[in-house]
């Protein structure tokens, strides 16, 4: 029976395992993570009785193989509800339908433009995109501006492919409902956004681990691939070969580890960047906002999005208190211009401008950087993309999961980009 390696414990990781596993394969895991950050970006931690996760993560999964796992854990079940704060307004999600709070010279500048809006029907860019869909005025104020604080790159320099279902699209009469009455209506993508009682995220992803413990190597970080002897070597010097090898290792590391190395898709790599993430999380000694989470326009607020751990669990915060956190990102393309300092200090600015609440109710702010938060869809990523995947498993190794793929992945589709995986090499 062939050998099946897996690189990474990330939930794509975990899942090919489990599922692997579970069709009696002979195949294991390897991480260079240690038992508290298995699960990559989904676990999560706890600092006094607080408990975070690595940014924002809700469930909305329908796979029946996904909430086979997931719904053994005891969760909430939450209505998408979400705001925006522009200036001292508080906008529901999304902003095109939900125009109300906005002074009315403003909301006429708004539906002037949408009116007037041309259809693009090749947008060369997500700029292009944007103002077919919205009108000028309004993507400029609102999804342009947020692009560089998000993506950390210009809305004329990113693709459109990835966009989906992730931007609600709106006719005359839902932008114009909106902006003469306050709403209670949802217009996200999802109905339903679950969350566990205990335990922050990673909560749903107990069984992968649980289950399948004796499988996981921690402490692992691969050294290199030799796809010719299809062995692995670790920096502690464990060696293994293998039969079928999957990786959910993000693919310009991935490259980086192979040999012989092959200049053409070192080349392709190269030309790949995320974001990075900086987490400023923060408690408080009272109840300071039933905001499940929020996103931020405002250009002197470093902050892009930010969220309510105690909103999603109760047992996220004490009895009483309340916790919030806040994603600033940065890029090769946006590079971080502040220190872990001055970003808790804007932070701290922030909520105070924002009215949640003012420091004498802080009890503590932490910080956190995360090296990969999203993959970047710059012009023409997807086309090097997928000629470097494409030269990837031309040399024998599988890759799955966000980084792996290199793609726009919520939990749910990881998780089964992790079986998928292990379906094309078995």
């Amino acid at each position: 029976m062939s050998k099946i390696i897996i690189l990474g414990s990330g939930i794509a990781g975990l899942s090919a395992l489990h599922y692997a596993k579970g069709m009696g394969y002979d195949a294991t895991c390897y991480s260079g993570d240690n038992q508290d950050s298995i699960g990559g970006l989904c676990s999560s931690f706890t600092i006094d009785g607080f408990t975070f996760d690595n940014a924002i993560h809700l469930s909305f999964a329908n796979e029946k193989e996904v909430r086979d796992i997931f719904d053994r854990a005891p969760y909430y079940a939450h209505k998408p509800i979400s705001y925006n704060y522009d200036r001292e307004y508080w906008l529901r999600h999304p902003v095109q339908n939900n125009l109300y709070q906005l002074p009315t010279r403003e909301k006429v500048e708004i539906i002037d433009s949408f009116v007037r809006k041309q259809n693009a029907e090749n947008p060369r860019n997500y700029e292009e995109w944007l103002i077919s869909q919205y009108g000028v005025e309004f993507a400029r104020r609102y999804p342009i501006k947020y692009t560089k604080k998000y993506w950390t790159i210009e809305a004329n320099e990113m693709g459109v492919d990835w966009v989906g279902n992730r931007m609600n699209q709106v006719d005359l009469k839902d932008v114009l409902k909106g902006a003469f009455e306050a709403l209670d209506e949802n217009h996200y993508y999802a109905k339903e956004m679950r969350y566990p009682k205990h335990g922050g995220y990673k909560s749903f992803l107990h069984p992968l681990i649980t289950e399948n413990k004796q499988f996981i190597y921690l402490k692992h970080k691969v050294a290199k691939i030799d796809i010719q002897s299809q062995l692995v070597e670790f920096e502690n010097g464990n060696k293994i070969y293998y039969d079928k090898l999957i990786s959910s290792v993000p693919l310009p590391e991935l490259v980086s580890l192979i040999t012989p190395s092959n200049s053409e898709i070192c080349k392709l790599a190269d030309t790949l960047f995320t974001t990075s993430v900086d987490l400023i999380s923060v408690g408080f000694s009272k109840i300071v906002t039933d905001k499940l989470w929020f996103y931020i326009y405002d250009e002197d607020i470093i902050a892009s999005r930010a969220y309510a751990p105690h909103v999603k669990s109760v047992a996220n915060a004490p009895e009483g208190f309340s916790s919030l956190q806040f994603e600033i990102y940065s890029s090769i393309k946006s590079k971080r211009h502040y220190s872990v300092e001055e970003m808790i200090d804007n932070t701290l600015y922030a909520i105070e401008k924002m009215g949640i609440a003012t420091k004498k109710d802080i009890l503590f702010t932490t910080h956190k950087q995360l090296k990969y938060g999203n993959v970047v869809f710059d012009l023409g990523m997807e086309e090097r993309r997928d000629k470097l995947l494409q030269k990837i498993r031309e040399l024998g190794i599988e890759p799955i999961g966000r980084f792996g793929r290199w793609d726009y992945l919520w939990s749910n589709q990881a998780f089964m980009s992790g079986i998928d995986g292990v379906n094309k090499v078995i």
